[in-house]
């Protein structure tokens, strides 16, 4: 009995930080969405059942289900972005013949070594300011006219999807090199001397090898892409430098109920939905990893 209980005195330091740390705000933010707690009712909320849940889901005009459906929006097209081009970049960098492969790769490392917050400044800054930017500036030398970037949402959709294209594409890059140099080349070798083409390799040979070797990092960036705050934030809706568009994902809009109009109640149901999100989405996605790997 001693030998059994041993392990679990071993590990109780750690299970009670991990309960501190983890557990413990998850079970307090549960209770506080079932609450009215807000800037009014600071020290004298109420447990008010679901209604915070009701008023997310049930209402349109709250602004939950837009930014939801905005962040799906957001994740997908990131994410069906970020596979093509790194993977075509990828295969750039593994053709027979390129010189100063190491140097590419090294180059490309850039964008994810940096600081996010200095590289998404210097985008919102050195890029999409609409006085001395360098894309109105591109643009005023073509003769038309400057596009102000942040400032209405489908510019500012697209240009936050091409910073977190910037920042993100530099790790499913080296993700897919990595696996693309684990194949074995007698596969292409043999195919070639079949008679295959290119895009026949590709889709036979290559996708096929690629396709468990980088599910987890797609996974582990798609949560990533999912809850994207800084970008967002920072670009278009940064206290003291808003830009005007409005273009809440569900991050920004939890954030934006909690600190800006200090409706703690609702704000913690929210979270409670993002967390069960997630949670349903990694449950879905290791039960199809186990099916398909069976």
């Amino acid at each position: 009995m001693k030998k059994k209980l041993l392990p679990y005195l071993y590990s109780f330091p750690t299970l009670l930080v991990i309960a501190l740390i983890i557990l413990f705000p998850i079970l307090y933010t549960g209770y506080i969405s079932l609450t009215n707690m807000n800037v009014y009712h600071w020290f004298d909320f109420r447990l008010i059942g679901f209604e915070n849940y009701k008023n997310a889901l049930l209402v349109f005009d709250s602004g939950f289900l837009p930014a939801l459906f905005r962040t799906v929006l957001w994740t997908a097209l990131n994410m069906t972005l970020q596979m093509i081009l790194a993977f075509f970049i990828a295969l750039g960098l593994n053709a027979e013949g390129l010189k100063l492969k190491t140097l590419y790769k090294t180059i490309l490392m850039f964008p994810w070594a940096m600081p996010g917050y200095v590289s998404i400044l210097l985008w919102r800054m050195g890029m999409f300011n609409t006085e001395f930017g360098l894309l109105n500036q591109w643009l005023g030398a073509l003769g038309l006219e400057d596009v102000q970037w942040l400032s209405q949402n489908i510019p500012a959709f697209l240009s936050c999807t091409a910073v977190n294209l910037w920042l993100a594409l530099p790790f499913m890059i080296m993700t897919i090199d990595g696996a693309l140099q684990s194949i074995d080349r007698s596969y292409y070798e043999s195919a070639m001397m079949e008679g295959a083409g290119f895009f026949t390799r590709i889709r036979t040979i290559t996708l096929p090898s690629l396709r468990f070797i980088i599910m987890p990092a797609v996974i582990m960036t798609a949560f990533t892409t999912f809850k994207q705050f800084d970008i967002v934030y920072l670009l278009t809706q940064q206290q003291g430098a808003k830009t005007g568009a409005d273009i809440h994902t569900i991050i920004t809009y939890a954030y934006e109920k909690a600190f800006m109009t200090n409706n703690y109640g609702y704000s913690s149901a929210v979270s409670v939905l993002i967390f069960v999100i997630l949670i349903g989405f990694s449950a879905f996605t290791r039960k199809d990893m186990k099916e398909e790997s069976v």
